[in-house]
């Protein structure tokens, strides 16, 4: 079993395009920019960045994979690690203040809170993406892929949250229902095909 670290990252610049996007806002305009505006400054001091991740030696034999730690049938995540002999395994989340000021927004302005929720979405694509990119430094890597897409089991998240103790390194947790809180938050598989410098 691989040793699970932590990482803070420092706060990274925002992408008002990509909080547009995930808003599904239809172009842009003066009023819409100042709500975003004063969204990201309620919020920017009040995120955190954190990741725990470990590395494990993986054996694929499609559909089956064995990370050691737990074992997965599907199709489409043994494609994706059909060439890779390791995998990192993470937790990232933003912490728990988007959840808390889209629940008061929801209330008071409705606008707010879809902008907070966009906003949270483009907080923590931003830190996944900041993470995968530090590994891809040193490996060469396939794209990362989370519980819950295609025919990779959702309910596999339990064995990560175990494996990685999200709760304690990093204030992650999971209910029954699968939900991560806070809801900012994900967990990724990124497949390692080998070290830059041997390939």
């Amino acid at each position: 079993m691989g040793t699970i670290l932590v990482k803070n990252y420092a706060p990274m610049p925002f992408d008002k395009s990509e909080i547009l996007r995930y808003a599904q806002a239809k172009g842009k305009s003066p009023e819409l920019d100042l709500i975003i505006d004063e969204c990201i400054g309620e919020v920017s001091d009040k995120l955190v960045y954190k990741v725990c991740y470990g590395e494990f030696d993986i054996s694929v034999d499609k559909p089956n994979i064995d990370f050691g730690f737990m074992n997965v049938t599907s199709c489409d995540l043994s494609k994706n690690l059909k060439d890779c002999k390791k995998a990192v395994v993470f937790g990232a989340t933003v912490g728990i203040e988007l959840d808390r000021l889209i629940l008061r927004y929801g209330r008071i302005s409705p606008v707010k809170a879809l902008i907070f929720q966009a906003i949270g979405a483009e907080r923590i694509e931003a830190l996944a993406d900041a993470f995968n990119n530090e590994i891809k430094e040193k490996y060469v890597t396939v794209p990362r892929f989370s519980a819950g897409y295609g025919d990779f089991s959702v309910y596999k998240q339990t064995d990560i949250f175990n494996t990685l103790d999200c709760g304690r390194k990093i204030g992650l947790t999971l209910n029954d229902s699968m939900m991560m809180s806070p809801t900012k938050s994900v967990t990724a598989i990124i497949g390692i095909k080998g070290e830059r410098d041997n390939l």
